[in-house]
């Protein structure tokens, strides 16, 4: 999938949808060149069915059916049927272009639809964390925390253009490397059999992390049982072990982050979506992210000079990623 070119005027209106594991974000574009418009937000948990979410927004909209559909989904595309991995719908792709008599459908990841959406995002959309400047036409990298750890990039195409890729870097291994960090790994090994970045990287696993370290130092856990709430417990200093399992998810994710910069040779920059880390301010800008991402011994030096971005955008770009898919495959 290369740089889009000009839409086909026959593939409107269009509905377009960002799917993730707890929100479903739907929006309309009416013609080529109308803004993207009309987004909703659908708690997941509310509807039975994926169709039946898209029927509730679509006679909420009052639109009429759309001719094309775009749905960024936080899983894996690797046939017909999708099974989302951190919520229990499972829906066909033929059944659902059939069941909305659409001419067009693209299923596509929801990392890769927001990579799509990177090389137009207004800069004020954006907060750099340390680095220099960008190497024009180098590869980007993009992860992201949320209910699940989202990974995916793109290439330049020589032609101008760019590759984004399809991948599920969330599951590689949890990379710890202080006692703390192992004690941390350990538990959730214990609670899941496998600690992968995505089982701390995520809102679930601050949870667990905070719980984690709770029964390690003899603390009540106080029933935090929210992401929210233990980032609101450790940016107010409330309770040490949630200020420390934030800690630690900003240090790993700095170790992730770096990681995944030295695979694709990221000098065009990494870029940070998500829920999480944008609702942190200037506490990530003081966390030991920064330090972690660069801390990869020879190739320190490499890292330093990598811009981190974190996607501050209110409305989710990966709706404009999606559209520019199906601009790709008019």
């Amino acid at each position: 999938m290369s740089t889009p070119s000009a839409p086909n005027p026959r593939s409107f209106p269009r509905l377009l949808a960002d799917v993730g594991g707890t929100n479903a974000r739907f929006a309309w574009q009416a013609a080529p060149g109308a803004p993207i418009s009309d987004v909703r937000v659908l708690p997941c948990a509310e509807y039975p069915t994926l169709p039946a979410a898209v029927h509730a927004y679509l006679d909420g909209l009052g639109q009429g059916r759309p001719q094309a559909a775009a749905i960024a989904i936080a899983n894996p595309i690797t046939g017909d049927e999708v099974r989302m991995t951190n919520h229990h719908w499972v829906f066909s792709q033929s059944a659902v272009k059939a069941e909305f008599g659409l001419q067009n459908l693209q299923l596509l990841n929801d990392f890769t639809a927001l990579a799509l959406a990177l090389p137009v995002l207004p800069a004020g959309e954006l907060h750099q964390v340390g680095g220099g400047a960008a190497v024009p036409d180098a590869p980007i990298a993009l992860l992201g925390a949320g209910t699940g750890l989202g990974v995916s990039g793109l290439l330049p195409d020589r032609r101008g253009g760019w590759l984004p890729i399809n991948g599920e870097g969330g599951h590689v291994t949890l990379p710890a490397v202080s006692a703390r960090e192992r004690l941390v790994m350990d538990g959730l090994i214990q609670r899941y059999g496998r600690a992968s970045a995505e089982r701390l990287l995520c809102g679930q696993g601050l949870v667990d992390a905070c719980a984690i370290l709770c029964a390690a130092d003899g603390v009540p856990e106080r029933a935090l049982a929210h992401a929210a709430e233990v980032t609101e417990a450790a940016l107010v200093g409330r309770l040490p072990q949630a200020s420390e399992a934030l800690t630690h998810f900003c240090a790993l994710l700095g170790s992730v982050a770096g990681n995944l910069a030295l695979t694709l040779g990221a000098r065009g920059g990494v870029y940070i979506g998500g829920g999480i880390v944008p609702r942190l301010g200037d506490w990530f800008d003081r966390s030991p992210f920064r330090q972690r991402f660069e801390a990869k011994g020879r190739f320190s030096a490499y890292l330093q000079a990598i811009p981190v971005w974190v996607i501050t955008s209110r409305q989710s770009p990966a709706l404009m990623g999606a559209a520019r898919a199906l601009d790709a495959d008019h």
